[in-house]
């Protein structure tokens, strides 16, 4: 069913042309950036993000379920003709607890690089909302006085004298750690 027969209106409308160039220019940006990411990793990172991606994984799992499933068929003596290796099953959790110690340790590294490049993605986030929010206060500034002489009734609207005021980023976070810890506001 096509956006356009849904009974559901919505405000997003697919251009007939593709995207705007504005977006599309946007996405080639990311999708260089991430490109770029990915080739300055060190190479201890590739290895650890290729580990932990196969860790991650269906294939891992059966592989896994597979050797664990056949060493204790050998080792509970069911296979004819194959003496057990490991009856008393000391070396499979050995060997388990080794690879359980080296699988964590990969996928903190890449945890931690993921985090590092999620932390750098925030403060990009942050800077473009500030400047947003600079540049929409200035325009509501603009809009507000044209409104006034051009006497449209909403331009005397309370609320806009508030939208106006630049916001203190500093302020907002004082106030947001103040919610969290209980502290009532002013």
């Amino acid at each position: 069913m096509s956006r356009r027969s849904s009974s559901i209106s919505t405000p997003t409308v697919e251009p007939s042309d593709g995207l705007a160039s504005a977006l599309e220019r946007n996405i080639s940006a990311l999708a260089e950036r991430r490109r770029h990411e990915q080739a300055d990793a060190s190479f201890r990172d590739r290895i650890a993000e290729a580990i932990s991606r196969f860790a991650g994984s269906i294939t891992f799992v059966v592989v896994h379920a597979l050797l664990v499933a056949g060493w204790i068929v050998v080792n509970a003596g069911l296979v004819p003709g194959l003496r057990p290796f490991d009856p008393t099953f000391v070396i499979l959790a050995t060997v388990a607890s080794v690879e359980a110690i080296f699988l964590s340790t990969f996928i903190l590294i890449s945890q931690n690089r993921a985090a590092a490049l999620a932390d750098r993605r925030a403060d990009l986030d942050l800077q473009i909302s500030l400047l947003s929010e600079h540049e929409v206060t200035h325009l509501i500034t603009l809009v507000t006085e044209i409104a006034q002489r051009l006497g449209v009734e909403e331009a005397k609207n309370p609320e806009l004298q508030e939208l106006k005021r630049t916001v203190a980023p500093e302020a907002v976070l004082e106030r947001i750690k103040d919610s969290e810890e209980g502290e009532p506001s002013n």
